[in-house]
Order: structure tokens, then sequence, then C-alpha cells
């Protein structure tokens, strides 16, 4: 017998289900933790601040704000959590950028998080679906420096942080969840559907225009507001601030919810991911 060329390579089927999910976030941990490092540190690598641009760039946002809504416009956030420091209008605003800001690094990132990195689709062993969590992990180290700064200057400002803010981690989990189903999603319809990334990027605009970054749900006809609630965005925003701004603990029907969506989008993503990605090294 002749061989023509080489035997093409078997690749397994990959595993999916709730289990696989998790089983592969345990075992792949470590890889995870070192593709997040490298991702943040080769990031700033070359500029001469480094990972201090990490605290300089959200500091420097949050003193824009605040310059241009209470300075500028003298704005005040209309409803109860309007209150007496000239800052607050500028970090209510800022826990919405800073949500939208990690659902967007996801979304604009996501479809070329596999195209990127070719040389890993050929590595039979290597755990593709851990990208996903690579991709969030450093979104969300981002977000967690973001926060630390808005709490720091809510307590400069304002002389206190309500004990509320325990609950700031079950609010803002699901949005994690939402961005991993997000991210395995695009990675793989990047794959094969390049335009992927032009209508994330589409998408990334709508995200902060349709959500309550900029205003609250409450100041929207009450027939919009049941459609704003669609946004992946606005549950964590709205509780968020009610958590660090109204001292009170987040609502529970709103966010049983959001966790059930976030967790089934979470799933859907991964099984499509999983499904699709037998077929990336023929593509690539």
């Amino acid at each position: 017998m002749t061989a023509t060329g080489p035997l093409p390579v078997a690749y397994p089927r990959p595993p999916r289900g709730p289990a696989s999910l998790f089983e592969s976030l345990w075992q792949h941990r470590r890889l995870i933790v070192q593709l997040v490092r490298r991702d943040v540190l080769g990031r700033y690598r070359g500029s001469m601040v480094g990972l201090a641009w990490s605290f300089l760039y959200p500091l420097l946002m949050l003193l824009v704000y605040t310059f241009v809504f209470s300075v500028v416009f003298e704005s005040r956030w209309p409803g109860a959590l309007a209150g007496e420091s000239k800052a607050r209008f500028a970090l209510l605003l800022f826990v919405g950028v800073l949500c939208h800001g990690f659902l967007s690094e996801v979304l604009l990132k996501a479809p070329t998080t596999v195209v990127g990195n070719a040389n890993y689709v050929k590595r039979v062993v290597f755990p593709l679906e851990t990208l996903g969590f690579t991709l969030v992990g450093s979104a969300a180290f981002h977000m967690l420096v973001g926060l630390m700064i808005l709490l720091a200057v809510k307590l400069a400002t304002e002389g206190s942080v309500p004990l509320s803010v325990l609950w700031l981690p079950l609010v803002l989990a699901p949005l994690a969840c939402v961005g991993l189903g997000i991210a395995w999603l695009f990675a793989a319809l990047g794959v094969f559907v390049r335009d992927i990334g032009q209508i994330a990027g589409v998408l990334a605009t709508l995200l902060m225009f349709l959500a309550p970054v900029f205003y609250p749900v409450a100041a929207l006809p009450v027939k919009l507001q049941a459609w704003m609630s669609v946004n992946p965005i606005t549950v964590p925003i709205e509780q968020a601030r009610r958590v660090l701004f109204a001292g009170q603990a987040p609502e529970p029907g709103p966010m049983m919810l959001y966790w059930g969506v976030a967790l089934m989008l979470m799933l859907a993503g991964y099984t499509v991911f999983q499904s699709l990605r037998r077929g990336f090294a023929d593509v690539l």
C-alpha cells in the first residue's frame, strides 16, 4: 500500500455539558491563571508605565467624568440615589461604564480569540475552551481594578462605603457567566464567519446606549423599561448601584431571573463552541 500523503489527524469528540465545563475550569485552573497573567502583562508590554496603566486609565476616566458632569454640566442623578456630593453623578455613571467595559472587551476580542491562536488549534491535547476563561478573566481583572478605584473615591468623597457592598460579588458574578457564553459563541462563529468582528463592534456600541449607563431605567417611559431589561448589562448595573449607593441588598426577583438566564447563556455558548471546534483546524 502506498501513502499519498499524511494521514488526517483524528480529533476526539470534545466533551459537552455543565459537568465538563466546570471540570475543565478546575482541571486547567493553573493554565488559565497563566494565560490571564500573560494577556494582562502583554497588553502593557513596551509602555513606559507598564501595568500601572490598568490603574491610571480608569482613574483618569473617572476624573474626566467627574469634571464634565459635576463641573461643566452640573448634573445630578434623578431619583433616590442622588446625593449631595458633586462626584456622586460621576460615580453612578462609572458603575455603568465598568459593566459595559467588561462585556464590550469580551465582545470585541472574542471573534479573533481562536483565529489569533491558530497554533493551539493544531494541538490535539490543548484545551481550547480555556481561551474563553482567559478572555473573561482578563476583562474581569480590569473591571476589578476599576471597582477598587470607585470604592476608594467613594470613601474619599462621601466618607463611607455601605456594608451592602458585600453583595457585589453576587451581583457581578452572573455578568461573568454572560461574558463566558458570549466569548465561546463569538469565538467559535468568528472562525467561520469573519464578519462577526464587525457585528461585535456594532453590538458593543448598542449595549452602551441601550443600557442604563448614562441614565437610570426609571428615567424611561414605563413601556420602554421592560425592553431595557433585555440588555445583558442592565440588571447588574442597576443592582450594583443599589448595593453601592442605596445601601440595600439586591432585589431577589431580578437577580434570580438574571442568574438563570446567565447560566443558560454560558452553557449554550460552551455547547456551541465544543460542537464547532472539530472544524477549526480545517478552516485555519
